[in-house]
């Protein structure tokens, strides 16, 4: 196992000081024009839409292929948009372009989940319960109130390896794994900053940190509330059809529970205090990536998630890691899934940012009403489903500057405007695998341990007859 992580850390610091070698190589083509959505073609949005597409299909009909090459395929829709883009626009935005989006957004987004996921993975919660139907829910609903402080995909790596080993005894227990990813990695986080990534862009554009809480709690707590009471009903009756088939539970029922790797609850403070630095200290250092803007809280924060990250895989015990199964492979999916995302999403994001102006012009100008005022219902959807496929944290900011940007405005007289973008952002990330990374992680894992998840367009059937309707209920009681 350590050797496992050797290579990967290896591998990963080896391909990290050669990105920044090439893109610092290259200060005069990084620092180019900036990208104007206004100028571009849908066409190029079809790297994007390709990966997607084969997220959704190759695990479905090529299975083998895709367990074994995910990482190339990635690769080929990033050059199949990278490339042409270069020839088309000239290689000094095309590089900008890369750097802006490994240096601002890929790196720091990878770094994050890499130390939260090894510090969660670091902890092991001894002994085995029975997975009954009140137990799981109280995990679900545990898991939701952990992820507004230690984000969802901290909540989500802490909570879904012993709730999978609860279950394990089961025949059917893939309906609790697809209502965790609802809950624990989407819902629960979104309450305050440290919840979310599009809460915490929030954040660092003047929104205070506490305005989340006060102003979409109910609607956190009714979406909340209706998926747990689902969920038991659901769980209740799927217990009584694996009751016909009785199974034997590789892990007996033990109520002795402890933890492993208590450390990790230190270093997983230590996470929550490096990201709420680099949001709360404002400083003038800063340097020039390849064009890109590096600032001294964001570098240490990134260098502190690093070291804690080393430090929670040298002092976690074996048995902690051997008891919870922990491999990188759920993590490298992640990575090389989300680089090829990162890049492929470069033009689809340009084409938003250009608002009414460009391709998606439609889309800008249906968030508004007749008469010149924001429409909170066009804005929750908007958003929304835009994140379930996009990256939530620029969609977020798409319609937060969409919405005027002033955090003043938005936080008092536009509060439902906010409130609508923000709930949007959070909630409908679980509407699919991709919309946000605690879900194609929390599906790795469980897949790992034997759970059959549902395939892409199964997970979405999910989420339209649970989720959808949920949300149509909440727009005509919120955000009217």
């Amino acid at each position: 196992m350590a050797q496992l992580g050797q290579r990967y850390v290896g591998g990963d610091r080896r391909w990290g000081r050669a990105a920044a070698a090439a893109l610092l190589a290259t200060p005069g083509w990084a620092s180019a024009a900036t990208l104007n959505g206004a100028d571009l073609s849908l066409l190029w949005g079809v790297p994007f839409a390709g990966i997607l597409l084969s997220i959704a299909l190759m695990p479905l009909f090529l299975p083998s292929f895709w367990h074994h090459h995910f990482g190339k395929v990635a690769a080929f829709w990033a050059l199949a948009f990278l490339l042409p883009f270069a020839a088309v626009f000239g290689p000094s935005l095309a590089v900008g372009s890369l750097a802006h989006a490994l240096v601002a957004e890929y790196i720091p987004f990878v770094i994050l989940l890499t130390a939260l996921f090894t510090v969660s993975g670091g902890i092991y919660i001894r002994g085995n319960l029975h997975g009954a139907p009140g137990l799981n829910t109280a995990i679900l609903a545990i898991g939701a109130v952990l992820a507004s402080f230690m984000g969802t995909t901290g909540a989500s790596m802490l909570l879904i390896r012993p709730l999978i080993r609860a279950n394990d005894g089961r025949r059917s227990c893939a309906h609790v794994v697809v209502f965790f990813i609802f809950i624990v990695s989407n819902a629960g986080g979104s309450l305050t900053p440290l919840g979310d990534p599009p809460l915490f862009l929030g954040f660092l554009k003047g929104v205070d940190f506490f305005w989340t809480v006060r102003h979409i709690f109910a609607e956190t707590f009714f979406l909340v509330a209706s998926l747990l009471l689902i969920f038991y009903v659901l769980d209740r009756y799927m217990l009584r059809f694996d009751a016909q088939k009785p199974r034997t539970d590789p892990t007996p029922d033990t109520h002795g529970l402890g933890f492993e790797g208590k450390i990790n609850f230190v270093l997983l403070g230590a996470v929550i205090a490096l990201v709420l630095m680099s949001g709360f200290w404002k400083s003038d250092i800063q340097w020039d990536v390849a064009g890109v803007v590096v600032t001294l809280p964001s570098l240490l924060r990134d260098l502190g998630l690093i070291g804690v990250a080393l430090l929670s895989f040298k002092l976690t015990p074996a048995s902690a890691h051997a008891a919870n199964q922990f491999d990188w492979g759920p993590m490298q999916e992640v990575a090389k899934l989300f680089a090829g995302i990162f890049l492929t999403i470069i033009p689809v994001i340009a084409m938003l940012q250009a608002g009414i102006n460009g391709p998606f012009g439609a889309v800008v100008r249906a968030v508004t009403r007749p008469d010149g005022t924001p429409d909170p219902a066009m804005y929750f959807w908007a958003t929304g489903l835009l994140s379930s496929f996009l990256d939530n944290a620029p969609t977020y900011l798409v319609f937060f500057n969409t919405a005027g940007a002033d955090p003043q405005v938005l936080m008092t007289s536009m509060g439902t405007t906010l409130a609508a973008i923000s709930a949007g952002a959070v909630f409908m990330g679980a509407n699919t695998y991709i919309g946000n990374a605690p879900n194609m992680m929390v599906k790795a894992i469980a897949e790992s341990r034997g759970v059959r998840m549902p395939s892409f367009f199964g997970y979405m059937a999910w989420s339209c007859s649970i989720l959808v309707p949920l949300f149509i209920v909440m727009t005509f009681i919120w955000f009217r």
